[in-house]
């Protein structure tokens, strides 16, 4: 999660905690984006993800002898997660050739990996018992495609979660970006209201069992303090910080 200063000057999701510029940051479409970010991301600060995981991870159910899905996994974060809880098969997905490189790297990992629209999954229907997707939604383009593609891959009463930026975040200037040697960048998003989610899932044959809004906590508090923008924490911490929907994939047939 990157913080830039001014008020007129967006702090992001995914951002770099440490990227701070006098200057405007230069906007990039998501390829672009993530191919640039790939290379430091894992050493990124990131209060919203640590919030996320912070909510999720006790809520994971049983993974053992399950096949989970990692949608849009960057540098295989939750796929990681998901294998050390005891899932018997894990894949990840994403679209990003260098997210995917870095993801690779990662031992446990290792042929887990697919070079993959998540408008287009490739893999046969019903075979996921439990699937995330992490801070990738307001990058795609087409939700209900995406919700439709999930849905024909899960199997009956498996569970999806899905996590992104709060709309009020984003509303207030919360924007995901990094900084690399060319500058500080701002990946183009689109965000979606709760309401406009769960509408989409549910038509593609999900059940909304929750939706919840996240604020910050004194858990991410030190990582505001390590790089220097601890004075932040105070006004941040009253906000709507990351959305989290959980689905389930119930019986009755998709709508045509």
């Amino acid at each position: 999660m990157s913080i830039v200063s001014e008020p007129k000057t967006p702090i992001g999701d995914d951002l770099d905690l440490a990227a701070l510029a006098a200057d405007a940051p230069s906007a990039v479409s998501a390829a672009e984006g993530y191919e640039r970010w790939a290379s430091s991301y894992d050493s990124t600060p990131n209060p919203l993800l640590a919030r996320e995981e912070r909510y999720l991870i006790p809520l994971l159910p049983d993974l053992h002898d399950k096949r989970v899905l990692d949608v849009a996994c960057g540098t295989g974060r939750w796929l990681e997660k998901l294998l050390a809880e005891g899932a018997h098969l894990g894949v990840g997905v994403d679209c990003s050739t260098e997210m995917l490189r870095i993801a690779q790297r990662k031992v446990d990992l290792t042929g887990r990996l697919a070079r993959a629209d998540c408008l287009r999954l490739p893999f046969r229907s019903s075979v996921f018992d439990f699937a995330v997707c992490s801070f990738a939604l307001s990058h795609v383009r087409d939700s209900k495609q995406m919700a439709h593609e999930l849905a024909l891959v899960m199997k009956p009463n498996s569970d999806v979660f899905v996590s992104d930026l709060h709309p009020e975040a984003y509303a207030r200037g919360w924007r995901t970006g990094f900084r690399d040697g060319r500058g500080t960048c701002q990946i183009e998003t689109s965000a979606r209201a709760a309401e406009e989610i769960v509408s989409v899932f549910c038509s593609a044959g999900f059940e909304c069992l929750t939706h919840l809004a996240l604020c910050l906590g004194e858990p991410e508090q030190p990582m505001f303090a390590a790089a220097g923008k601890g004075h932040w924490f105070a006004e941040r911490v009253q906000l709507p910080a990351v959305l989290v929907c959980h689905f389930r994939r119930n019986l009755r047939n998709l709508e045509s």
